[in-house]
């Protein structure tokens, strides 16, 4: 098994990608820690995967409950190999252009989507540092590389996530801490369901023809990117993005 005996946190577990993550790292030997502000949802994935799982309540903006949370890991396991930074929102109906956004909804999302990275690798990182190593896959967006108009605040953090991503690579790769980024777009989620899908004005197929897959991307299509970044089939990968979206970032558009 690809994960055997590793520790590894997943933030957002509750639901679409980190739930199959959750569960795929699971499947492949690892003691798993969902992260999750949803107690339901959090509860549900881990009773389903069993004995392999434990559910922690956390808010992941905020950095108090982050560190709590760090803090009882290091209790229950003493070590912690691998982190995925999953959680994210995409509120595309509060998200503005600059001169439109709320200040404190732009505030809001980049808590959720960026400064939860941070709180979460700085607890994460002196654990894997005392066990001789480990990694950490964080998600970005194809809108850090490409941008998506009227996202000012989804469309920052996720670009700042994927500088963060370089800095700690280089940063700590003599501790023997791999760093990566997913970038992913058009994935069946219930965040995407939760936004375009619910957006009159959004046409599914006109979407899926500028997708060169032609299919929307699964949850365990980025779970499986994960798993492959957290394992040792990756093992001479760090700093690196992998966009997963189907190819519609490099899509001409003529």
């Amino acid at each position: 098994m690809r994960l055997n005996d590793k520790v590894c946190a997943i933030t957002g577990a509750g639901s679409g990608i980190g739930a199959a993550a959750a569960r795929i790292f699971a499947r492949e030997g690892a003691r798993v820690v969902l992260l999750e502000i949803n107690s339901e949802a959090g509860r549900q994935v881990a009773d389903e995967i069993g004995d392999a799982a434990i559910f922690i309540e956390t808010d992941v903006s905020d950095a108090a409950a982050v560190g709590a949370a760090f803090e009882q890991i290091s209790t229950d396991f003493g070590r912690l190999d691998g982190l995925y930074n999953n959680a994210s929102v995409f509120w595309g109906e509060h998200d503005a252009k600059v001169t439109d956004i709320d200040l404190d909804v732009y505030a809001q999302i980049v808590a959720i989507n960026q400064h939860s990275v941070v709180y979460c690798c700085k607890h994460a990182i002196p654990m894997m540092i005392a066990g001789g190593g480990g990694t950490i896959v964080n998600t970005a967006s194809s809108a850090a590389i490409s941008g998506i108009p009227g996202c000012t605040a989804y469309t920052a953090a996720k670009g700042a996530t994927v500088a963060l991503t370089r800095a700690m690579a280089v940063e700590y790769a003599p501790q023997k801490v791999r760093v990566n980024c997913i970038a992913p777009a058009g994935i069946y989620t219930p965040m995407i369901r939760e936004s375009n899908l619910d957006d009159p004005s959004f046409n599914e197929e006109a979407f899926l023809k500028r997708t060169p897959l032609r299919r929307w991307g699964q949850p365990e299509d980025i779970a499986n990117t994960a798993l492959f970044l957290t394992s040792n089939d990756s093992a001479y990968i760090t700093g690196a993005i992998i966009t997963a979206d189907g190819a519609i970032t490099i899509m001409p558009a003529f």
